[in-house]
């Protein structure tokens, strides 16, 4: 566009410079500012506008990577987090493996043993990684933490509290795994 244009013509509707040049400035700013002053200050905005689009792209490519990332070792999190726990399982495993294949030959008393020291490791293990057990005998019933299986009348125990324990309860670092299943004792 040439700066030689008649600025008493009627404004193109079109072109949007021609609205810039019509408007009307306070008396004495246009001597101020000087000639060319409007198309560097234009210019300048530019481009500011263009490195702040370019900052944009580059913060919405790297929030893009971050969720990328997160997904993948989330994934990898699912597929890999019971890597600790699976490796303890397996001396469990190895020594059941040893004990059955002792066979007959082995008495039945070093079998029991044998069996005892495979349970001791494998309640080791699983307290190694915050799985801890629910035997609540003789305590008060609770139903956040123990399943009632049924209730039986009681002469020696109070009422509401567990008489006998059906099958353990797990919990894992004090969230409930699986409920301790048991007997509540009731008023003869």
């Amino acid at each position: 566009m040439s700066d030689t244009k008649d600025h008493t013509a009627e404004p193109d509707a079109d072109d949007p410079q021609d609205h810039i040049e019509t408007a009307v400035l306070p008396e004495g700013a246009a001597e101020q500012l000087g000639e060319g002053s409007y198309t560097d200050e234009l210019a300048a905005a530019r481009a500011e506008a263009e490195e702040n689009w370019n900052k944009y792209l580059r913060i919405v490519a790297e929030l893009d990577n971050v969720r990328k990332r997160n997904a993948r070792e989330l994934e990898k999190a699912r597929n890999f987090g019971v890597e600790g726990l699976a490796a303890e399982l397996l001396a469990v495993a190895d020594s059941l493996e040893m004990a059955l294949s002792t066979g007959s030959d082995a008495p039945a008393e070093s079998l029991l043993e044998g069996g005892r020291n495979t349970l001791k490791q494998l309640q080791s293990a699983l307290q190694k990684y915050g799985v801890t057990e629910l035997y609540p005998e003789g305590e008060p019933f609770d139903p956040e933490l123990h399943e009632a299986m049924t209730m039986q009348p009681s002469d020696t125990a109070e009422p509401n509290t567990v008489l006998t324990v059906v099958q353990r309860g797990y919990q894992l670092n004090g969230r409930l795994l699986r409920p301790a299943r048991v007997i509540v004792a009731k008023e003869p």
